[in-house]
């Protein structure tokens, strides 16, 4: 399946486009994306922490993606 990414902040800036496009099993997990991820563009397993939203909501790592969902990756953010 085809999952569609849309990237935030300095993940981003990591990977150099606003979206990202990956070809993934059917029935993969959030955790198995991240892992994929993190593998492809090594700079994002240094950020201190990267949500995942699935249909604008914060997914948990057992979360079961399919093609039709929109994902997010969502870094650290800073403020005052």
């Amino acid at each position: 399946m085809n999952l569609k990414i849309a990237l935030f902040g300095i993940a981003r800036e990591i990977v150099g486009q606003s979206s990202l496009e990956v070809s993934a099993p059917e029935g993969q997990s959030v955790q198995a994306l991240l892992a994929g991820l993190r593998e492809q563009y090594p700079a994002l397993g240094r950020l201190s922490s990267l949500a995942v939203a699935v249909n604008n909501e914060y997914a948990e790592d057992g979360v079961t993606l399919s093609e039709r969902d929109e994902i997010a990756l969502i870094p650290p953010v800073s403020g005052g």
